[in-house]
Parts: C-alpha cells; structure tokens; sequence
C-alpha cells in the first residue's frame, strides 16, 4: 500500500503542481509504473475546473465560468500539456526530418504555427464547452480530462519513446505501462463516462480512440514513435474531440 501511495504521487508530482509530500524522492520505476493514475490525475485536473465552473457560474455569466475552469485546469498542470502540444505544432509544423522535427520540439521558443495553435484549440474548446448544457459541463470536464489521459496511456503501451531524458527539456517521462497498469488506467479513464446523461454517451470513446490512433501513426511515420510532447498533444487533441463529439448534432438522431 505505501508503495502505491508513493506511485500514486509520483504521478501527482509530475503532472500537476499540487504539493505532494516531502519525503517523495524521483525514481524511474515509479514514474513508469504511474501511468495507471494518468486518468485519475485527470479526474483531480476535472474535478478542480468543474468545482471552479460551478462557483463561477453562480455570480458570472457561462463564458465567464467556462474561462475560469479552464485557466484553473491550466494553472493545476502549468500548462504542461498545452505546451507539449504548442511544441508538436511548432516541430511538426516547421521540421522536415526527425532531427529537425525533435530539435525544434526541443526548443524552449514558441514559433508561429505553435501560437497559432495553442491559440486555435483553446479558442475550440471554449466554443465546445459553451454549446454544453450548464448542467453538465462539471461531468464533461471530469470526463474529459481522465478519458484523454487514457488514451496517452495507451500509445505509452503500443509505441516507443524516441528521445532520452538527457536530451529533453521537459521533464522525465513515463515510458511504459503494463497491462495490467493500462486496465486500471482504462476502468480510471471510462468510469466518468457512466455518470453521463445517456450511455449513448459511450460512442464518444471511438472517436477519441480514432484520434489517438491516427496521432500515434503519424507519430511513428514521422520520428519513430512519440515523445513527452506527443503525448501532450494526444492529450490535449483527444480532450477537445470529446467536446466536439458531446456537443456533435449525431446526437439529435439517436
């Protein structure tokens, strides 16, 4: 149990920056094994923003209380998934071949297709979450951040890492999941889902997993396999296509 406590916070200490406990000492084994609470820091990132949307929506208008969530959640993880996927934007964007790709990505400086980007998406998932129902923009942003942190689990168990952690800027990343890690991080990453109004609900879980699939291939093709960025990306992408797929008029026929 203490050993799972201190996995548990591992992930806490590197995906959010919620103070976790002092005696919490980095270890790369941990890190790897932690990859099963990605949803449920997902479910601690949601919970927050739904909390702040909610408090919000009491004394300012939806718009307001739909910002206020979102710079919370951006403020618990300091950007740090928004910023891997300014980067990809960035190294994709302007990089021909995988050094290219990987030396731009590794550049601290955000470029104009990373601005443009990070611009588009938050702008996107506003627009998403404004055409929600008040009522069930909490459930969606829990279920939204634990499904997409889900789906990076699952290209950490498919696909390769393809930089080291000396050569990064970002932080150490998490390079492997086992199986049975990616069941718990699945049962994690699904179990909000339930708590929506219809389990018609589901079906948004195909084209999430469409985007992940694509994103890793893409991936792949261009540099191997993914990086700390990548997954950033797949996170922040995946989010906004289960926004759009909640508030699609596919819906209206069922």
């Amino acid at each position: 149990m203490k050993q799972e406590i201190q996995i548990f916070f591992t992930a806490l200490m590197f995906f959010t920056r919620l103070p976790s406990p002092t005696w919490l000492d980095y270890s790369e084994d941990y890190l790897n094994q932690s990859t099963k609470y990605f949803p449920l820091i997902g479910w601690i990132v949601g919970s927050s923003a739904a909390l702040f949307f909610f408090l919000s929506a009491l004394i300012f208008p939806i718009s307001i209380a739909i910002i206020l969530s979102m710079a919370t959640s951006i403020i618990i993880t300091g950007a740090f998934h928004e910023d891997g996927f300014a980067d990809v934007c960035d190294g994709f964007g302007g990089g021909w071949t995988k050094a290219q790709i990987l030396a731009i990505m590794k550049d601290s400086r955000l470029g104009t297709y990373g601005v443009t980007g990070i611009t588009l998406i938050l702008l996107l998932k506003f627009s998403a979450l404004q055409a929600i129902p008040a009522e069930m923009v909490p459930i969606i942003l829990i279920a939204g951040h634990s499904l997409s942190r889900f789906a990076t689990g699952t290209v950490i168990f498919t696909h390769d890492y393809v930089r080291d952690n000396d050569n990064s800027k970002v932080k150490p990343v998490a390079k492997q999941i086992s199986r049975q890690g990616l069941i718990i991080a699945g049962i994690f990453g699904i179990a909000p889902l339930l708590l929506l109004p219809s389990y018609y609900c589901l079906l948004t879980i195909i084209p999430v997993f469409l985007t992940t699939i694509y994103l890793a291939h893409f991936f792949t093709q261009k540099i191997g396999g993914y990086t700390g960025d990548c997954l950033g990306a797949i996170q922040q992408m995946t989010e906004i296509v289960f926004y759009l797929a909640m508030v699609t008029k596919f819906w209206t026929y069922i």
